[in-house]
């Protein structure tokens, strides 16, 4: 019987979102551009996006850069919340994680959910900061609480882990299902893993499959593999050695070392996989 792939790994930082339904025209440009030179925060923060994007104008991230500035000094959580991102990531500006945590604080204080799960992380990992597991539980926590699939999964993981926090499998499960319903993957997947192995929850082989199977249908190749451990094993599915290596073979191209080797071992036993996938 083959193992499993059982790995809870936190989500990193979340990145500017695009907000504009349409390309901006060179009309709106204009207006935004006069308005944004008489101060008005909501201008400076849309050339910043346009800017940041080439959207209706010549790409230019230090631009991009100048205007989120002047937003986010004027206290538009969103701007000062890209003005942390482009400070993480060393975009139009030189790389600064003590910037991007100190533009990252005042969004967040605004409750600007990004910005709280992205300083939960930055306390999480101790960048730009001194490393605090019980800081970065409070952040994760008031983005999760508002609906931030991506915090909701961590956190899951810190009570996972027992990071910050009391270890409770049950509260992990808990968070991890909110995300998972929100269609994150990466939930889906741990989730499948916590009814394999009845962790916080009632074991239910059945279940695992259904989480594994919607993070499989997103590409996610560790949910993949494990799928293909359940249809090769019978595991609360009937077992299908076809559909095992249709799996395995997902997998095994995004380069799973684990799937990898479990095809292997499927050819080792004298199965012709090629056949099998031509005629399953």
């Amino acid at each position: 019987m083959k193992n499993l792939i059982r790995l809870l790994a936190f989500i990193g930082i979340l990145l500017i979102t695009p907000i504009f339904a349409h390309i901006p025209s060179a009309e709106e440009i204009q207006q935004w551009q006069s308005a944004a030179e008489k101060g008005d925060a909501e201008a400076q923060y849309n050339l910043g996006i346009a800017y940041n994007n080439g959207w209706g104008v010549k790409k230019n991230v230090q631009t991009a850069v100048r205007w989120f500035t002047k937003a986010a000094e004027q206290g538009l959580a969103q701007a000062q919340y890209n003005l942390g991102v482009m400070f993480y990531l060393g975009e139009g500006i030189k790389k600064n994680y003590q910037t991007a945590v100190k533009w990252y604080t005042k969004a967040a204080e605004q409750s600007y959910s990004k910005a709280q799960y992205n300083l939960g992380f930055m306390y999480c990992e101790g960048k730009g900061i001194k490393k605090n597991y019980q800081t970065a539980v409070k952040w994760y926590t008031k983005a999760a609480e508002q609906g931030l699939a991506q915090a909701q999964y961590n956190l899951g993981v810190m009570f996972y882990l027992g990071k910050g926090v009391k270890k409770n499998y049950q509260t992990a499960v808990k968070w991890h299902t909110k995300a998972a319903e929100q269609g994150l993957a990466e939930a889906q997947y741990d989730l499948g893993i916590m009814y394999d192995d009845g962790m916080g929850v009632k074991k239910n082989a059945q279940t695992a499959v259904k989480y594994y199977t919607k993070a499989a249908k997103q590409g996610n190749a560790q949910a993949q593999n494990n799928l293909g451990v359940m249809y090769e094993n019978g595991q609360g599915v009937k077992k299908n050695i076809q559909t095992a290596v249709k799996y395995y073979t997902q997998a095994a191209e995004q380069g799973n070392a684990q799937a990898q080797n479990n095809l292997g071992l499927i050819y080792e036993n004298g199965w012709d996989v090629k056949k099998i996938i031509k005629h399953p």
